[in-house]
C-alpha cells in the first residue's frame, strides 16, 4: 500500500504541469463539457503514462544524455506551444478566417497533444528511476496515467469557469503559463547545477 501511495504522490508531482496546462485550455475553450475535460485530461494521462515507458525503455546509457538536454526539449516545446497559443489570441480573428470547421478540432488537439508531449518528458526520467529502483513499471505508468488524467479533467473545467470572467485574454494567460512553466526548466537545471 506504501509503494501505492508513494505512487500517488509521484502522479501528483508530475502532474502539476499538466493541471496549468489544462487550465489555460479550458479557459480558451469558452465552455467545455465533462465529455471535452475528460478526452484532454486522456491525452495528458495518456502520454504521462507513456513517459517512464519510453524511460525504462531507454535505459541508462541515454539517460545521461537525456538528463543533459531533456529539459531543453521541454523548454522549447512548451514556449513553442505557449507562444503560439498567445500568438492566435492575439490574431485569432485573422487566423480564424481560413480554418473549418474541420480543421479547428485537429489542430486543437494536436496543440493540446503537443502540450501533454512537452509537460511529461519529466516522466521520461522518472522512468529511468523507476526502472533502477526496481519499481513495478505497469502499476507505475497506470497510477501516474490515472492520476494526471483526472487531475487535467479538472484543470480543464476550472479553467472553464475561468474562462467565463477572462475571456479572450484566458488564452493569453494560458499561453503565457507555458512559456512560464518553459522558462522554469533551464532555471531549475542551472540551480541544480546541471
Amino acid at each position: 500500500m506504501a509503494g501505492m501511495l508513494t505512487l500517488g504522490a509521484l502522479g501528483l508531482g508530475l502532474s502539476v504541469d499538466a493541471f496549468a496546462a489544462s487550465v489555460g485550455k479550458g479557459a480558451s475553450m469558452g465552455t467545455p463539457r465533462w465529455r471535452d475535460a475528460i478526452r484532454i485530461g486522456a491525452v495528458f494521462g495518456i502520454f504521462e503514462a507513456l513517459m517512464p515507458c519510453i524511460g525504462w525503455l531507454i535505459g541508462k546509457a541515454v539517460a545521461t544524455w537525456f538528463s543533459a538536454y531533456g529539459g531543453w526539449i521541454a523548454f522549447i516545446l512548451l514556449v513553442g506551444v505557449g507562444g503560439h497559443m498567445m500568438w492566435e489570441a492575439w490574431h485569432g480573428d485573422l487566423a480564424g478566417a481560413h480554418d473549418t470547421e474541420e480543421t479547428k478540432p485537429a489542430m486543437g488537439m494536436f496543440s493540446v497533444a503537443l502540450t501533454a508531449v512537452a509537460t511529461s518528458i519529466d516522466a521520461l526520467a522518472v522512468g529511468v528511476s523507476l526502472a533502477v529502483m526496481g519499481v513495478p513499471l505497469l502499476a507505475a505508468c497506470i497510477v501516474i496515467g490515472g492520476v494526471t488524467t483526472i487531475i487535467a479533467s479538472s484543470g480543464v473545467m476550472i479553467g472553464k469557469h475561468a474562462g467565463l470572467w477572462l475571456g479572450r485574454y484566458a488564452e493569453i494567460m494560458g499561453g503565457a503559463v507555458l512559456i512560464l512553466i518553459g522558462a522554469a526548466i533551464p532555471v531549475q537545471q542551472w540551480l541544480m547545477g546541471g
